[in-house]
């Protein structure tokens, strides 16, 4: 009954997984961008704001859609 209840998150968990590595990714790719060019921190903010929506988007609906 327990293997049964870990196996039916393990979707859940594998897409909250991979969504936390691609905020991870724009998370340091936007840093790396700040500083190698400082006079784009706005526009480069508002991308990555954008690109961890859409990476955190890729969890709900692995949540929400493995239940």
């Amino acid at each position: 009954m327990i293997i049964a209840e870990i196996t039916g998150s393990l979707p859940a968990a594998i897409g909250c997984f991979a969504a936390a590595i691609g905020v991870g990714m724009v998370g340091a790719k936007a840093v790396e961008s700040v500083g190698r060019n400082p006079e784009a921190s706005g526009k480069i903010l508002v991308q990555s704001i954008l690109g961890m929506a859409l990476a955190e988007a890729v969890a709900f609906y692995a949540i929400f859609l493995t239940k």
